[in-house]
């Protein structure tokens, strides 16, 4: 889910914070690397789960192994900074949860950028009650409507500009379903790969739901961050990993996922199959991972980057000169799902 990855952390003094002494989190491991394979430590940004099938995928199936890459991924959690693991030397690459999050880096003159943008579509949504009245965010006037406080530094502020929302309709979400499913009229964020089942299993409704990204929310998600010093220094194992990475999602999408979710529920033991598979059927539905005009998976554009900082800055959270191309780079998109 979103909501519990923050998109608007103080880079400064999550830099300031970092210490090499930080505890790291169990990492997962495929098959043995080949001799000489460079070391890639990859920090995700939650606990392993469907939303990172194609890391996993990858891993179990061998494709970084085979380019020459010795990859671990390091599990995230409520007590883990990807942003602080990279500054702390202790992971080499990790996942960005959100272009807000990347964004921060360039503004805060982080030497790091996004080099593959997993998620086409940010995945996040509002849920609503059915037969509430609501059919769309152009609905929402007047409904008390559960945010995290990160999603209120971030995406709040675009549904507020365009449908016309006030805050005095934010209440706090404190990651529960209970409070959404006690009040007929309120709104919950989530991921559309997470939260719409769990409201399903637990409150036996169907809610009705709605993707930010469908409605012109332009930003991309979980994308594949890389200092600076490690893109100059080795850029051929940056590429390596993009081109494992984008072939580990194709086939975690429309092959056998059996490999990648063995994986990710020996990472993480409270995973269960059914909400791998809801999710990654959620992926597929929704267009989440696959480029709509064709491209290979992993790509991202200017023009995409573009609108997203017009919008950010539109609304005051960015300068106007902020030199936001220093976000990302597009030196090892066009090579993705190379063979």
């Amino acid at each position: 889910m979103i909501s519990r990855r923050s998109a608007s952390l103080s880079l400064l003094a999550l830099l300031a914070a970092c210490s090499p002494k930080s505890k790291t989190p169990a990492k997962a491991a495929g098959p043995a690397a080949p001799a000489g394979a460079t070391a890639i430590r990859f920090a995700t940004d939650w606990r392993a789960e469907a939303e990172q099938g194609g890391l996993y995928q990858a891993l179990a199936t061998g494709e970084y192994q085979k380019r020459g890459l010795d990859v671990r991924l390091i599990q995230g959690g409520p007590g883990v900074n990807v942003a602080q693991l990279l500054a702390a030397g202790a992971a080499d690459m990790g996942i960005g949860s959100n272009s807000f999050g990347v964004m921060n880096l360039a503004r805060e003159h982080v030497p790091v950028k996004a080099v593959m943008a997993m998620m086409q579509k940010d995945p996040q949504v509002l849920m609503a009650h059915p037969d509430t009245g609501i059919s769309g965010l152009a609905d929402l006037k007047g409904h008390p409507i559960l945010l995290s406080d990160s999603a209120r530094t971030s995406f709040w502020l675009w549904l507020k500009a365009k449908y016309g929302l006030t805050d005095d309709q934010v209440r706090s979400y404190s990651f529960d379903a209970a409070p959404f499913l006690a009040d007929k009229r309120a709104v919950q964020e989530g991921y559309v790969t997470s939260e719409p089942y769990t409201v399903e299993q637990q409150g036996h409704i169907k809610p009705v739901v709605m993707l930010l990204a469908d409605n012109g929310y332009p930003g991309y998600a979980a994308m594949v961050l890389a200092p600076d010093a490690l893109v100059a220094a080795k850029p051929k194992a940056v590429q390596a990993f993009v081109d494992a990475t984008a072939a580990g999602w194709a086939s975690y999408l429309d092959g056998d996922a059996a490999p990648g979710d063995a994986l990710i529920m020996k990472d993480n033991p409270e995973m269960k199959a059914d909400v791998l598979a809801q999710a990654r059927a959620r992926m597929k539905a929704y267009g989440l991972i696959r480029p709509a005009d064709g491209s290979p998976i992993g790509s991202m554009t200017d023009a995409r980057w573009n609108d997203f900082f017009q919008m950010a800055s539109g609304l005051g959270v960015y300068a106007k000169d902020l030199a936001f191309k220093d976000a990302y780079t597009l030196q090892f998109v066009a090579g993705a799902n190379r063979p």
